[in-house]
């Protein structure tokens, strides 16, 4: 497989993408399952389909670009497609001196993600579950690894790293709209409904004073590139005159879902929508 991830990185991106859309239908077409767990969080977040409908082809989009964020050049820049905007956000949250918490859901690029805030920001380290395929799993090693990018697995001593890295006032990368492991997160509300919900981010910010910082990558049209977005920083779990959390567990997790919710609302035709994200949670041993 690693022969054709590196031919298809050789492609123009409006080729991936134009080919990836394709294959986001072709799965809509074939897979009954997909389209009412699609239509269902559509609807539970209040939107009429017309304005997810996009995100069938986007999916497709996803899966054919990851040749090309994977096999770039170590060498190579990513930022020279990609529009950044919220800087500040970034430059007054690194002034605090108590680490950066980038976190952002399942939409538009959120591959790239990494790997420019890594170019902006770095050294950062993002966390991640390894592929139960092999070889996807060695690939994944192989390309996300990168200049000032540490990936580390889900697991105590990736996060003993995390909180290594925001003490030297350094930053960390999360998914946080992802279902973990049993005992691993709460039931939070996620667009009106119960949704188990991780809550390394929240405990990260609540024990460390971290700065959380949502984060999009928005796709752009016929392989224009990338717009990156670094939006305000989630309030409230920021440490009080004492010393002590503003917040708990569960409000630290539902203020970060609901900064999830303004960012796929901002661009609801990126998101994930076939993600079984109101899922119970699959036995794990905790970290």
């Amino acid at each position: 497989m690693l022969w054709l991830f590196r031919f298809l990185s050789l492609w123009p991106l409006a080729a991936l993408h134009a080919a990836g859309g394709a294959l986001g239908w072709l799965v809509w077409a074939l897979s009954p399952r997909y389209r009412a767990q699609f239509r269902a969080h559509v609807a539970q977040a209040g939107l009429p389909f017309e304005a997810a409908r996009p995100a069938i082809a986007e999916a497709g989009r996803f899966i054919a670009e990851l040749p090309k964020l994977w096999m770039r050049p170590a060498y190579e820049s990513c930022l020279g497609n990609v529009r950044v905007e919220g800087q500040a956000h970034a430059e007054n949250a690194f002034a605090q001196g108590r680490g950066v918490i980038f976190f952002g859901p399942h939409c538009g690029s959120f591959e790239l993600g990494p790997q420019a805030l890594a170019e902006l920001y770095g050294p950062i380290t993002a966390i991640y579950r390894p592929a139960r395929k092999a070889w996807l799993a060695r690939l994944e090693r192989l390309a996300r690894d990168r200049a000032n990018l540490t990936v580390v697995p889900a697991s105590l001593s990736g996060i003993r790293l995390m909180h290594k890295t925001l003490k030297a006032n350094q930053a960390v990368a999360l998914l946080t709209d992802q279902v973990p492991p049993e005992g691993l997160g709460v039931w939070a509300p996620f667009f009106g409904k119960p949704a188990y919900t991780m809550t390394l981010a929240a405990r990260l910010a609540l024990q460390s004073g971290a700065v959380l910082l949502p984060v999009s990558c928005e796709r752009l049209p016929h392989g224009r590139g990338y717009f990156l977005k670094i939006w305000p920083a989630v309030a409230g779990l920021e440490p009080s005159d004492s010393g002590k959390p503003r917040a708990d567990l569960l409000q630290g997790v539902t203020q970060i879902n609901r900064a999830i919710e303004a960012i796929v609302l901002s661009q609801p035709g990126q998101y994930l929508w076939g993600y079984a994200r109101y899922k119970t949670p699959r036995k794990e041993a905790s970290l």
